[in-house]
């Protein structure tokens, strides 16, 4: 048995594979961070009434209508940045199933909260983001 020598462009392909390699599991990384929400909602609760109107989201995480809601509110975010807080109310957490109960959510419901935490409204699957705008104005002016 001859011993086994490598061809001289054996090295150059395996540096090749290498770097394709490398370069899938970059762009695979970088696409799956591009899909990332931009930013994330707080699951504080106790931030009701402490000074900003606030929207609650109720979300379960076994159906679809809560997540569905999230653009919307993404549109809502920056035109209210400083007057109003957004936060979520997970079902999959005690506070936001305690939260769902007191306020007769269920997942995609919003509620919306004055400043000092008086309950404005409680939309049950709000059909657009003007219907939330109106919403949380109505909360900036209690």
């Amino acid at each position: 048995m001859e011993p086994t020598t490598l061809s001289p462009t054996e090295p150059a392909r395996r540096s090749f594979r290498g770097l394709v390699i490398a370069a899938f599991v970059l762009a695979t990384g970088v696409f799956v961070w591009n899909q990332l929400p931009e930013g994330s909602y707080p699951t504080d609760l106790s931030r009701i009434g402490q000074g900003q109107a606030t929207l609650v989201l109720t979300m379960n995480g076994n159906f679809t209508a809560g997540a569905q809601m999230m653009p919307v509110l993404d549109t809502l975010r920056p035109e209210f940045a400083g007057q109003a807080q957004f936060l979520v109310a997970s079902m999959g957490l005690p506070e936001g199933q305690a939260f769902a109960q007191q306020n007769q959510t269920a997942d995609g419901s919003v509620a919306v909260f004055s400043a000092n935490g008086a309950r404005v409204a409680v939309l049950h699957g709000p059909r657009s983001a003007d219907e939330l705008r109106q919403a949380l104005q109505l909360a900036l002016q209690r």
